[in-house]
């Protein structure tokens, strides 16, 4: 067992190099991070750069933030966190209680770790996924490989605690462990051709948005104007032509509705 999960680690750190040489994800992250540089109005110092890798932390890994549906984000933190302490406690226990029976509060988690896995992704599976406001798409629809990161997470829980829970079941026990072995296999060797690298890739993203943000390069985008300014109206003088010198409030915009979307 231990030499099995230092081989999945492997294929995981594969297929996500893979993954980035053949997306070129990290090629255009660092072109895109010099473009922002040469167009900073501002240089952050050391202290500013810490402090927003907290809130990155904080907030985009953490608590996922990003989520304005409260629905999708619930799902989501139970599912990153129940597959987070799942793996972490399998480790422990493979490798810190390979010969001794008592493993302490390991096995308690590993459990909650799996079922809150399972709750979280099901969740989002059937009720989420389905909605009309979110996707869309039917329960029963898989969509190949644009599914396959889902529904290894979803096969490696469930398998797990029927694994679990059925010790001592003879035939049956050891079904449910060869079924669960050969989903975490599918879910950690599809690496390449799933969603399970960005989870490595989204915090620098993430860092670096608010980065460019905080430095004033803002994406290369144009900045925030006050379209009542005349020197902006100088600037840009189709706004007076099509807007007039005092252009209306143009109201709430995306806002208007709450973020019930996916």
């Amino acid at each position: 067992m231990q030499g099995y999960v230092i081989l999945m680690v492997i294929l995981v750190v594969v297929g996500t190099i893979l993954d980035m040489m053949h997306k070129k994800s990290a090629q255009y992250f660092f072109e895109n991070a010099k473009k922002s540089e040469k167009n900073a109005k501002r240089t952050l110092a050391g202290g500013e750069k810490v402090s927003l890798a907290v809130q990155t932390v904080a907030n985009e890994v953490l608590t996922s933030s990003e989520f304005k549906n409260p629905r999708r984000r619930a799902s989501h933190l139970l599912t990153m966190w129940g597959f987070i302490v799942f793996v972490i406690s399998t480790a422990v226990l493979i490798f810190g209680y390979a010969t001794q029976a008592d493993a302490g509060v390991w096995p308690i988690l590993w459990h909650l770790g799996a079922a809150s896995l399972a709750v979280g992704g099901y969740w989002f599976w059937f009720a989420i996924r389905v909605d009309l406001f979110s996707e869309g798409v039917k329960w029963y629809n898989f969509n190949g490989r644009g599914d396959i990161f889902i529904v290894g997470l979803l096969a490696t829980s469930t398998f797990a605690l029927l694994w679990s829970f059925t010790m001592g079941a003879g035939a049956l026990n050891t079904l449910f462990f060869v079924l669960f072995i050969a989903s975490a296999t599918v879910l950690f060797g599809s690496v390449y051709w799933s969603k399970f690298a960005h989870m490595f890739f989204k915090p620098a993203a993430a860092f670096q948005k608010k980065v460019i943000m905080a430095d004033g390069s803002r994406e290369n985008l144009p900045d925030d104007y006050d379209l009542t300014d005349p020197a902006v109206q100088k600037r840009y003088p189709d706004i007076p032509e099509y807007m007039g010198t005092n252009p209306p409030n143009m109201g709430l915009g995306i806002s208007r509705e709450p973020p019930r979307h996916y």
